[in-house]
């Protein structure tokens, strides 16, 4: 089925076959004109998140904003439900995070298997946890360019437990108070919340009176991005907000040096881990207010213009490499 808006774009839905027999559904969003083109994939952070990076009522709202300017710029943008979300069957708790992983290699080749795609042209694009996907596809020389939105560049384990530092200081100062009259350390939780994950077997487990997806927590906590980091070749952008809560701004300077091709970072002002800028002090507590607003329209538009900029010059080699 294809969608045509007033501009010319089209929207063509289409499934990416994983190895296990798994359909993800998606949303290939094509800009006007003839094909091919260049092409990039979108790759969501964590949990139950569609092709439009929504989970629940989590409305991120990324997808459909980035596939509109990236079609702009004559880039086409291929977005799915992750397992068990949307249209795509399964469950996403029993899901691990190399399953995750596996999934955004299989939605890379079905993209670049499409003949709308320019298979030399195909950039990927990832946010959170899919920016560490993004940055694994990047190592194995898949894609064309890399974005990398609030990409960690420690090992789980020590990013979890870095967002409990900061989850911690965040807390409203009566609770803050009461749990310092308790001698209740939020670090001291976090650790013995860890320890309780790793002790589990089964891909869904109770841990503190919730069911969890103890398999995807297993590989992410040992999961170490770095070596993936070291071994990009293509270039990358990377992109963390100076109020992100769930990804330290300072690991830009460790991507910075550890990505051996070119590779620029950015430290956005007020931007926070929902692609939105917020002149407040960095807090969960304004989740909620920022999503009223969309994505940064500065942001999309710098990852748009970045992604085109670096797959035309492909185009340009290619034409300079074709014989006259």
């Amino acid at each position: 089925m294809n969608t045509i808006d007033t501009a010319g774009v089209r929207e063509v839905l289409m499934d990416a076959h994983t190895p296990d027999g798994v359909a993800l559904a998606g949303t290939l969003t094509l800009p006007p004109g003839e094909g091919p083109h260049p092409a990039a994939l979108l790759l969501p952070g964590s949990g139950p998140v569609d092709r439009n990076s929504d989970a629940g009522r989590m409305k991120l709202a990324l997808g459909g904003e980035l596939a509109r300017m990236l079609a702009e710029r004559g880039v086409a943008l291929f977005r799915y439900d992750r397992r068990g979300v949307g249209a795509t069957p399964g469950d996403w708790r029993a899901a691990g995070f190399a399953q995750n992983r596996e999934d955004a290699a299989a939605a890379m080749a079905a993209l670049r298997a499409r003949p709308e795609a320019r298979t030399d042209a195909v950039a990927v694009i990832g946010h959170s946890e899919g920016a560490l996907h993004a940055a694994a596809l990047g190592a194995r020389g898949g894609p064309a360019t890399v974005v990398l939105l609030a990409c960690p560049a420690r090992p789980g384990e020590e990013v979890l437990l870095w967002q409990a530092r900061m989850i911690g200081d965040d807390l409203p100062r009566p609770v803050a108070l009461l749990l310092k009259l308790l001698r209740t350390d939020i670090h001291k939780q976090q650790a013995a919340t860890i320890a309780r994950i790793k002790a589990t077997t089964t891909d869904v487990a109770r841990v503190r009176g919730a069911r969890v997806n103890a398999r995807w927590m297993r590989e992410f906590l040992v999961h170490d991005p770095r070596a993936d980091l070291a071994a990009i070749t293509v270039p990358v952008l990377a992109i963390t907000g100076d109020k992100d809560l769930q990804s330290d701004p300072d690991d830009l300077e460790v991507i910075a040096r550890l990505v051996p091709g070119p590779v620029q970072v950015r430290r956005v002002p007020d931007l926070t881990h929902l692609l939105r800028r917020d002149p407040r002090p960095a807090s969960l507590r304004t989740y909620r207010s920022q999503l009223r607003s969309p994505v940064d329209p500065e942001l999309l538009g710098a990852v748009a213009g970045w992604v085109a900029d670096h797959l035309a010059e492909r185009q340009v080699h290619r034409v300079d490499q074709d014989p006259a």
